[in-house]
């Protein structure tokens, strides 16, 4: 188990982004959804399903069934394409997304979560070719970013009654984001300037969550909201100039986690039909970057709002025919980017479809998902990743009678 999470731990290390959005800031947010989920739109703090683990929403943990113990392990594949007034690129990437697990600890009152998460990434290479303004010197501007912020994670919920359950993730946080800038010139006598910034982070935080659920006949509905405080980063931000050679501590603390709030709905019918909607706001904006309040003018950060829709359909979960148990998701996100100079929102389409293996309680769940953001007047950014997890339930826990 042990040299499992480290593998995994240094696989969650390498670049899941290639954006130039990822060179402010933390990079790229990660929502935290399981793979089936993000084909319904990124959806989670109102779902509550025996076959899904849902870190999004702690409160969810016990609608697992009691004797059964779950893992959920992803990984995914982007292609995305940048285009501006200076040219096109395509990049391709790609990584692990999570490991999960998920079991009972005391009937169908308590239940735990535990696993390895992706928090942000950064990732981008940027070149700008450019003269001094009588041509007498040629240059180059290259700017290049990697790292990320990942936790590990532990939660617990708790059926209070029969229609409400309470949760609370514990997260570890740690990470480091590094940024470099060049200048180099194609005369020859002239030494080129490199400037490298390095942030590492590390923090514990908490999620708390709750939800309402009721089944009466084929139908069931449920209610789920998330809290989030903001919190102190521990952080250190390090600047290192290659022609002085000089190593300069520049802030230390000087950075918070937003607080987080949100609320979600899902509709099911006789476990056929699911539809979900979610809305989550991210205070970045009050929240400090760099010592500063993140929507001073030197950061320029802004709240993020997120809306999500999804649905699930299959047309019998007990069917003989295996197209009959066959899992189709739809959905579609629209959100803020939390970095106002960016000046539009993130909007991301998704389809997918999840596969019930016969012998076992496994569902091996796949997702394709468009994302557009920037402007054709800016930066535009067009994005396809591709998902594919598995999600496993055994029965761990059943006595056998002899």
């Amino acid at each position: 188990m042990l040299i499992a999470v480290v593998v995994t731990a240094h696989s969650m290390a390498q670049n899941m982004t290639s954006s130039p959005y990822s060179r402010y800031a933390y990079g790229d947010l990660n929502e935290n959804v399981p793979t089936a989920y993000r084909a319904m739109g990124g959806i989670g703090l109102g779902m509550r399903n025996n076959r899904a683990i849902n870190p999004s929403q702690p409160a969810s943990y016990t609608s697992c069934d009691t004797l059964t113990f779950m893992f959920d392990v992803a990984a995914s594949a982007n292609w995305s394409r940048y285009h501006d007034s200076g040219g096109k690129k395509n990049k391709a990437n790609g990584n692990l997304e999570y490991v999960t697990m998920q079991f009972p600890l005391f009937k169908r009152w308590i239940a735990m979560s535990v696993g390895l998460l992706p928090y942000s990434s950064v990732g981008y290479n940027i070149e700008l070719r450019d003269s001094t303004a009588g041509g007498d010197y040629h240059y180059t501007k290259t700017y290049t970013g990697d790292g990320n912020i990942s936790q590990v994670y532990g939660g617990l919920s708790f059926n209070v009654m029969n229609w409400f359950a309470v949760g609370a993730n514990v997260y570890y946080m740690w990470g480091d984001l590094s940024h470099m800038r060049t200048l180099t010139f194609d005369e020859t006598g002239m030494n080129p300037t490199i400037q490298a910034e390095i942030l590492s982070v590390s923090n514990v935080r908490l999620r708390y969550g709750a939800q309402f659920f009721h089944t009466f006949g084929d139908h069931s509905f449920n209610v789920g909201a998330i809290f989030e405080n903001r919190m102190k980063l521990h952080s250190d931000l390090i600047v290192v100039e290659t022609q002085t050679e000089d190593s300069i501590p520049v802030y230390r603390d000087g950075w918070q986690l937003p607080m987080v709030w949100g609320v979600g709905a899902s509709y099911n019918w006789a476990n056929r039909l699911t539809i979900g909607f979610d809305f989550e706001r991210q205070c970045m904006a009050s929240a400090m970057y760099n010592g500063l309040r993140g929507d001073d003018p030197y950061n320029g950060l802004q709240d993020k709002n997120r809306y999500a829709f999804g649905v699930e359909y299959r047309h019998n979960p007990m069917g003989r025919k295996y197209a009959e148990r066959m899992l189709w998701r739809a959905g579609v996100s629209v959100q803020d980017e939390y970095l106002s100079m960016i000046g539009s929102k993130r909007i991301t389409a998704g389809i997918g479809i999840g596969f019930p293996l016969y012998t076992i309680g496994t569902v091996i769940n796949t997702t394709i998902e468009y994302t557009h953001r920037g402007s054709p007047a800016g930066l535009e950014e067009h994005a396809l990743r591709f998902t594919i997890g598995a999600s496993i339930a055994e029965n761990w826990f059943f006595k056998r009678k002899l």
